[in-house]
């Protein structure tokens, strides 16, 4: 990126804060929740992979960063100068295995070595640090990846899978007790060992549970797209008529 573009963005973000009434009505209070926005904006056009919706939302989010930098300025805190520069030394120092004698074989041992010197850095827990508003399929999944990195995990999918149906048992016998405050947390157990299952498999947990989503809606939309057809309602139907539109939909949408 040529330093004139960055120098652009700047001054543009620093007119708005004087020019525009919306912009200057911003705080650090008022536009996390828009931050949120902008950043499942950018997962969605990343998992849908159009590239000029992922353009779009790589310059709203950068938007956003140098949105806050420019407010800390103008409270004499920090610049985006501070920023860049932060990360430039985080950058390096986690990275000893490029900028140092350190060595890493593998993605895994980057992560380790990662984890390793954020706990040193911060003296806190190897699993902390993680947001309580990240997604809980997203945490669920950092939390065991952030664990793995030192060591502490399944050696094995048939570990897990033996987990995964003892879990289940367990959610069964709540579930049969009539106890609903056994059966959710055995039910969140169930849930963190299907995420681990997933990250062991190397698939995203998230995406997984995204692409189900987009398929049940798509196959429930044609139900309905059947019933307006015939000029039907739910409620006018049995379970075999439904039963009936449903698999004609997985064919169109498998």
């Amino acid at each position: 990126m040529r330093v004139e573009t960055i120098d652009r963005l700047r001054q543009i973000v620093a007119e708005l804060r004087e020019a525009c009434p919306w912009d200057k009505a911003q705080t650090f209070h008022t536009l996390p929740p828009l931050t949120i926005e902008e950043a499942y904006e950018l997962i969605e056009a990343i998992q849908e992979n159009e590239e000029a919706a992922i353009i779009e939302e790589l310059g709203d989010v950068l938007l956003h960063v140098f949105f806050y930098a420019r407010m800390a300025e103008e409270e004499n805190r920090f610049s985006i100068d501070t920023v860049v520069e932060r990360l430039i030394q985080k950058l390096i120092a986690r990275h000893p295995h490029v900028y140092g004698n350190a060595r890493a074989s593998d993605a895994r041992a980057v992560l380790a070595q990662w984890e390793k010197l954020k706990s040193t850095e911060t003296n806190r827990s190897v699993v902390g640090g993680l947001p309580e508003r990240l997604p809980p399929l997203l945490r669920a999944y950092r939390l065991q990846e952030k664990a793995a990195a030192v060591g502490f995990d399944w050696a094995s999918l048939e570990g897990l899978l033996s987990k995964l149906a003892e879990e289940m048992s367990e959610l069964r016998q709540a579930i049969s007790a009539h106890d609903l405050s056994a059966a959710s947390a055995e039910l969140g157990d169930v849930l963190f060992v299907l995420v681990n299952l997933g990250r062991h498999l190397g698939i995203d947990p998230e995406r997984a549970l995204h692409q189900t989503n987009r398929k049940f809606e798509k196959r429930f939309q044609y139900i309905e797209t059947c019933l307006r057809e015939k000029q039907k309602s739910f409620s006018e139907c049995d379970l075999e008529e439904l039963e009936a539109y449903w698999q004609q939909s997985k064919s169109l949408y498998p």
